[in-house]
């Protein structure tokens, strides 16, 4: 799995963690980004937690990897959660009204914390 250092994922017992590690979430990184993303779920991971707190910028396709990666989590009845968003992305966000759609957490232990509950009520 050759990422190029522009993400990080880390596979945790009820979640994968998706670190992305470039200031810039765009047209260069996104397709690699939704595929892997489609992977993962293919693999059979229903939660997820994309960590932006590196990106300190997101254009229209890296919404759209946001995007997939919450699709795929609905449909296989999962929890995405976005976290650690800069003020220009979570402006993006905001304008584009998706914070009334995803889960967004300050931090990655808000987002296993949220994502844990989630799991809770299940059982």
């Amino acid at each position: 799995m050759d990422s190029n250092n522009k993400y990080d994922i880390q596979q945790k017992e009820n979640f994968t963690v998706i670190k992305v590690l470039v200031e810039k979430l765009d047209t260069n990184i996104a397709p690699a980004l939704k595929s892997e993303l489609v992977l993962i779920a293919g693999n059979g991971e229903k939660n997820m937690i994309i960590d932006l707190s590196e990106a300190r910028y997101c254009d229209s396709s890296g919404l759209s990897a946001i995007l997939v990666a919450n699709r795929l989590c609905k449909n296989s009845k999962g929890t995405f959660v976005l976290t650690g968003l800069q003020t220009a992305v979570e402006r993006l966000i905001t304008i584009s009204q998706l914070d009334t759609v995803l889960n967004i957490k300050d931090n990655l232990d808000d987002s296993e914390h949220f994502i844990m509950q989630e799991l809770s009520k299940e059982s």
